[in-house]
C-alpha cells in the first residue's frame, strides 16, 4: 500500500480510490479472478475426459457398461445444476468423513446423526480443524472442481454421443474392410473425426461453464461473486476506514465487463479452432473453405 493511506481520512479524490483499491480485501478480489480462471482451466478438460469416457460407454456393447453411461447422462442432465452441487457437495464430503470416522474412530459410541446434525470425531473431520488455511480452501476448490466436472462431464457426454455418431459409416466399414480392429478403427478414425462435429456443441458448454463459475459462491470458495457483494455493500467509518454507500451495481458492472470480454475472446478462438478442424473435412464448413481457395 502506498505510504501516504497511512491516514485515509485526510485523503480525497485519486488517492483516496489508489488507497481503496490497493486494501487487502481488494487484493482477494483480484486473486479471485485467478480461482475463476483456475476452475476453468481444470475443470473443462476433465469434463472432457468425463464426456469422453461417459459418451464411450453409452456406445458399448457391453450392456451394463452402456447402461452406466447413459445412465450418467439421464441421471445429471436431468437434475437442476444448483440443486446438484449442493447436494453432491454436502453427500460426498459427509461421505468421505462418514468412511474416515468408521476407520479411525472405532471407540466412538455416539450415533453419527443427531436430528439435523453430522457429527464424526476429530480425527474423521475432512480437513482437520487443524489444517492451514490453505488446506481448507484447497480441499473446498476440489471438491467444486470434482462437481462442475461431473455436471458439464454429462452435457459434453451427449455431445460427444452426437458426434461419434455423425461421423459417416461408411468410413468405419471401410476401416474394417482393410482389416482395423474396432479398437482401431475407433482411434483412428471415429475419434479424429468426431471432434468437427463435437466442437460447435462443446463450444455453447464452454460459454455455459464460464456463465456458471458464479455459482462457487454458493459452494464456499471466495469468488468473484462473493467478494463483489463483500466489498461493494455499503461500509460505514465504524467497522472500515473506508466508508462508501451501496457500490454493489459498480461491483457487479464490472463482473459483466470481465465475462463479456471473457466470452468475446472465447468465441474468437472456437471460430480459429472451428477452421482449421474444418480444413479439408466433408463438411459445410470445410466445403466452404475449398471453394474460397
Amino acid at each position: 500500500m502506498f505510504s501516504f493511506c497511512s491516514d485515509p481520512s485526510a485523503l480525497d479524490g485519486a488517492k483516496w480510490l489508489s488507497c481503496y483499491l490497493t486494501t487487502g480485501k481488494h487484493m482477494g478480489f483480484y486473486a479471485s479472478f485467478g480461482t475463476v480462471l483456475l476452475l476453468l482451466a481444470i475443470t473443462a478438460p476433465t469434463a472432457l475426459a468425463f464426456g469422453f469416457f461417459g459418451a464411450s460407454a453409452a456406445r458399448s456393447h457391453f450392456a451394463p457398461l452402456r447402461w452406466l453411461g447413459k445412465g450418467y447422462v439421464a441421471i445429471v442432465r436431468g437434475v437442476p445444476d444448483i440443486a446438484f452441487f449442493l447436494f453432491f457437495i454436502i453427500a460426498l464430503d459427509q461421505g468421505i468423513e462418514y468412511l474416515r470416522h468408521k476407520a479411525l474412530c472405532r471407540d466412538w459410541d455416539q450415533p453419527i446423526r443427531q436430528g439435523n446434525d453430522f457429527l464424526v470425531c476429530d480425527a474423521a473431520k475432512m480437513p482437520l480443524g487443524s489444517a492451514p488455511q490453505w488446506v481448507h480452501e484447497s480441499y473446498g476448490f476440489s471438491l467444486a472442481v470434482l462437481t462442475f466436472a461431473i455436471v458439464f462431464g454429462a452435457f459434453a457426454a451427449n455431445v460427444l454421443f452426437g458426434a461419434m455418431r455423425a461421423v459417416p459409416r461408411a468410413q468405419i466399414e471401410t476401416a474394417e474392410a482393410y482389416g482395423m480392429t474396432r479398437r482401431q478403427s475407433f482411434w483412428r478414425i471415429l475419434v479424429p473425426q468426431m471432434w468437427v462435429y463435437a466442437l460447435p456443441g462443446l463450444s455453447n458448454l464452454w460459454m455455459v461453464l464460464i456463465k456458471a463459475t458464479p455459482l462457487l459462491f454458493l459452494l464456499g470458495v471466495e469468488d468473484i461473486v462473493y467478494w463483489a457483494r463483500e466489498l461493494g455493500g455499503t461500509k460505514t467509518s465504524r467497522f472500515t476506514d473506508y466508508p462508501h454507500g451501496d457500490w454493489r451495481m459498480y461491483y457487479f458492472l464490472f463482473l459483466l465487463i470481465f465475462y463479456l470480454a471473457f466470452t468475446k475472446v472465447s468465441e474468437v478462438v472456437l471460430e480459429r479452432l472451428m477452421q482449421r478442424l474444418t480444413h479439408g473435412q466433408a463438411t459445410t464448413g470445410g466445403e466452404a473453405q475449398r471453394k474460397l481457395v
